[in-house]
């Protein structure tokens, strides 16, 4: 039962506001029939169609619980059926309480109510209340599937949320093992060339670790935190390949407070260190450039050594992760490309949706 109560608290807006129209109409045509007739009291079809109304509504409302009810609304047959059955009886109710009221109210004002005889009455009210009762069947069937379709459309598009949501925890917990991987990796390399290297390396991993912990329960960040954590990254990736890498930036201001996914960039840089940097004994230069174009936020990282072979263009966890995480949050608003420069070097171009944000 409060099912059907919720259910009906969502259609009784529009049903009532039909209703009172529809009968306000009923009114206007019976005073100008009135007044055709050679009435002169407008308080007569005011309190005639008044009367139907009133009784109307009542026998409506005393319907609510069938009208409302989904089992039956998955049957539209059986709905119709179940509301059409009893109105015989109704037809007579109300027949019965708008003439007993009206003769009631005339009495009392001392006045004789005339009408046709009982069996016109009654025949000509029941076809009225038939043909009424049934087009405000079809119009509140209509409102309630209506109403079930939405609230279908509004459960998918949350189950819908709670998958994107899941899905998007699980790629970001995937990432943050992978990143701590290689960052590990990292420091283990120059704790055999450089103690004093490795412990500033340590000072930096700290910042990343923090940063990634700050980030790591959300899917998006400004990129202007996310470049914090590249700048981190950059430097302790420096430290380990001094001398053989030199990185460039050149960030616009206002993209700085556009949205990214979070470790987006960070994959993209250790992308160019895994497939160019580390397989070079000679200087490797790395430009990281963000601006607007064409509406979109445009990210390039690129290198000036690097080819794209197979390996490097599915690049394992991190690309694959990034670009599933791109398709779960923007779809098709979004992309990465990995694209050949000439002479050498491979670009990482990363594409998303720009918004207006103030700082």
């Amino acid at each position: 039962m409060i099912e059907e109560l919720a259910y009906w608290d969502k259609i009784k807006k529009p049903v009532l506001a039909g209703w009172f129209l529809f009968w306000i109409l009923m009114v206007a045509v019976a005073m100008q029939d009135h007044l055709k007739g050679g009435g002169k009291h407008l308080w007569e079809p005011v309190f005639w169609e008044s009367s139907s109304a009133l009784v109307g509504t009542a026998l409506l409302l005393l319907q609510r619980r069938k009208l409302t009810d989904r089992h039956l609304l998955q049957t539209p047959a059986k709905w119709f059926w179940r509301q059409i059955l009893p109105l015989p009886l109704l037809s007579t109710v109300f027949v019965v309480l708008v003439y007993g009221l009206r003769h009631a109210v005339y009495a009392m004002l001392g006045l004789s109510y005339q009408h046709d005889g009982w069996i016109r009455v009654y025949f000509y009210e029941c076809s009225k209340i038939f043909l009424f009762f049934g087009m405000f069947y079809v119009v509140i069937f209509g409102l309630q599937a209506y109403a079930s379709l939405l609230e279908e459309k509004e459960k998918a598009e949350k189950s819908q949320a709670l998958l994107r949501e899941a899905q998007l925890h699980r790629l970001t917990q995937q990432m943050q093992p992978h990143f701590l991987f290689n960052v590990l990796n990292t420091i283990s390399s120059l704790m055999y060339t450089d103690v004093k290297v490795a412990d500033t390396a340590l000072s930096q991993v700290a910042v990343l670790l923090r940063a990634s912990m700050d980030l790591g329960q959300h899917s998006e960040t400004t990129l202007a935190e996310e470049l914090k954590l590249l700048q981190a990254y950059a430097k302790l990736m420096s430290l380990r390949f001094v001398d053989r890498v030199e990185i460039s930036w050149d960030i616009a201001d206002e993209v700085l407070n556009n949205k990214v996914p979070v470790m987006s960039l960070q994959t993209i840089l250790e992308n160019s260190f895994k497939h160019t940097v580390e397989k070079r004994s000679q200087l490797t230069r790395v430009q990281i450039n963000a601006r607007i174009e064409s509406g979109q936020v445009v990210i390039r990282i690129q290198d000036d050594a690097g080819y794209l072979d197979e390996g490097r263009h599915s690049s394992g966890v991190g690309i694959s992760n990034l670009r599933q995480r791109l398709q779960v949050l923007y779809a098709d608003k979004a992309s990465l490309r990995l694209s050949d420069l000439a002479p050498a070097g491979v670009m990482t171009e990363l594409r998303l949706p720009f918004e207006m944000r103030h700082a």
